[in-house]
């Protein structure tokens, strides 16, 4: 699989899963961190993949400034979610302000798969060889595999992996 439908793919998984926590209610506790659970672990692996792979190599393709500032905008995005994810974690699930968070990572996602897939995504396509593409999605498939081994240890364990 390329890297732009290997990242597509992730999107539209990460897209169902966030639409799926906004419909919880704060009665819905259980639900609501189960669906967290999946959606911490894979959000940080998703970000994780992107800026060690993907990120740097679109970054050293392009020429243009205006281009370049796509990469710079995504990693900050990616820092935004991450504080996000790191208050819902704390937060408590019977809450109104956790469905409020919810909905803020939501939108922050959202916003940010639009832009990869409208603005970076086109770019990538016109920079790289079909076989580039594939060469970098095997990569990130490859990492893939190895974090979720690292990231299916109990919640302190990922904690602990995610600070490291």
């Amino acid at each position: 699989m390329n890297a732009i439908a290997f990242l597509k793919t992730q999107h539209d998984e990460m897209k169902d899963l966030l639409a799926s926590l906004t419909t919880t209610t704060d009665r819905g506790v259980k639900t609501r961190r189960e669906l967290l659970s999946k959606i911490d672990v894979q959000l940080r692996q998703h970000m994780q993949l992107e800026e060690e792979i993907f990120y740097p190599e679109f970054k050293n393709a392009v020429e243009r400034k205006k281009d370049k500032k796509l990469y710079f905008e995504a990693k900050e995005e990616h820092h935004v979610a991450r504080g996000v994810l790191h208050d819902l974690r704390s937060a408590d699930p019977a809450s109104l302000a956790f469905g409020g968070k919810v909905n803020v990572l939501k939108e922050l996602v959202e916003h940010h798969i639009h832009e990869e897939e409208s603005e970076m995504f086109p770019i990538a396509k016109d920079l790289f060889t079909a076989d580039e593409l594939k060469e970098l999605g095997t990569k990130m498939a490859t990492r893939q595999r190895a974090l979720a081994a690292g990231y299916s240890w109990d919640r302190s364990a990922v904690a602990a992996h995610s600070h490291a």
